[in-house]
Order: structure tokens, then C-alpha cells, then sequence
């Protein structure tokens, strides 16, 4: 798994990404060659967050990505998703590996903390994420991280990390030098009602990350 944990890993919005637009939207992110898509609802429309996890699961057995379901183990299980995303406030991740098993891929948001990176990766965290590196309209209060934090565990540790908050086509650079693995991007993909646009987007973001065999 730790091998295909590279690349551009694009997030659902359910604002930015209407209903009536959402699979068009998702399938031009994953088209260009978006390697992972979150999907993040944090709607009570239970009928309706099934439907769109379910249509992403289709989507990215089409081109080959992987899914992620943030923070919703029952959601991860009924969709087929290749994983789950929790952050602090979430369920533990041993419990979440405990009842989800192996199979499952397990993201976990570190934000700032060096110290809560650690205790993931010992734990068995498939990846780990850092930020807010940027300001982010997404979480504008979210702490911002540093990025010599993706140097430090990149020195000791081989897990996969994953950059977040704020990130664009312009500011990214500094984030590849430093080693990020995946960058995670919302608003400088999704906030553009053009399919074409979002293909474009992508594919910038990826011509500058580092290439992976297929």
C-alpha cells in the first residue's frame, strides 16, 4: 500500500462541489491523475454520503486511485474504500484498526505536532499528515506547521506524509523539496465550476511532484 501513498490527493467539498456536479468534478480530479480522493461529507444525509462514497468507489477503480472516507469506519465499509482519515477528535487509531483490520489503510492528521507524528507511526499508521502549511479558506483557524517537520520524521521514519492547508500550484515547491509525499489539495482544484479547469489544475500540481512508477 505504502507504495501507491504518493501524488496528488484531492478532497471532496460539499460546498464547492454541488450534488448535481459532484461526479463530474471528482472524475476530472481523478481523469488528470489524481492519485487519492477523500471524501469528506459532514452532512446527516446518510442516504446521500453513501451515494457519493459509492459513485467515487467506481470512479477510481476506473483510473486506478485510491479512496479515502474521512472519520466514518461504518461509511469506509460500505463503500469499499481502500481507507479511512481520522484526526484527533476522531476515534483512536487502534481502536479504528481494531475494528476495520489490515485490509484498511489508515491516514492520520499530525497538524503541527512532531510528537503526535510519532506515536502514529508506532502505532501503524499507513500515512501521516501535517498542516496547516498555508492559510486555508477550508480551516482558517487550523494551526500552522512547519515545514522542517516533514524533514525531521523523513530523517527516521519511511512512512508516507501527506501536506495540507492552504496548498496551491504556486507555493507547493517548498513542500516537494522538503519531501512531502502527497499533497492535499481542496480549494486550487475544486473552487472552479470548469471541468476542463480542474483537469488543468491537476495536472500542474503533478507535473511538479515527483514521478512514481505506475
Amino acid at each position: 500500500m505504502n507504495k501507491s501513498l504518493h501524488g496528488l490527493y484531492v478532497i471532496t467539498d460539499q460546498q464547492l462541489m454541488p450534488a448535481e456536479r459532484f461526479c463530474s468534478m471528482a472524475e476530472a480530479a481523478l481523469s488528470a491523475g489524481a492519485r487519492l480522493i477523500q471524501y469528506r461529507d459532514k452532512s446527516r444525509d446518510t442516504d446521500k454520503r453513501l451515494e457519493q462514497a459509492q459513485q467515487l468507489r467506481r470512479l477510481c477503480n476506473q483510473y486506478n486511485a485510491l479512496l479515502v472516507i474521512n472519520d466514518d469506519i461504518e461509511l469506509t465499509r460500505q463503500s469499499e474504500a481502500d481507507g479511512i482519515h481520522i484526526g484527533k477528535d476522531d476515534a483512536a487509531l487502534s481502536d479504528v484498526r481494531r475494528q476495520l483490520g489490515a485490509d484498511y489503510m489508515i491516514g492520520v492528521s499530525c497538524y503541527n505536532d512532531s510528537e503526535l507524528a510519532q506515536r502514529a507511526i508506532e502505532n501503524g499508521a499507513d500515512y501521516i499528515a501535517f498542516g496547516s502549511f498555508f492559510g486555508s479558506q477550508i480551516k482558517p483557524d487550523a494551526p500552522r506547521a512547519s515545514t522542517s517537520l516533514i524533514a525531521q520524521i523523513k530523517s527516521t521514519h519511511s512512512t508516507p506524509i501527506c501536506c495540507i492547508g492552504g496548498i496551491n500550484r504556486k507555493n507547493c515547491g517548498e513542500l516537494i523539496s522538503q519531501g512531502a509525499d502527497m499533497l492535499a489539495v481542496i480549494s486550487d482544484v475544486f473552487d472552479t465550476a470548469d471541468d476542463d479547469e480542474i483537469k488543468q489544475r491537476c495536472r500542474e500540481f503533478i507535473q511538479q511532484l515527483p514521478r512514481h512508477p505506475a
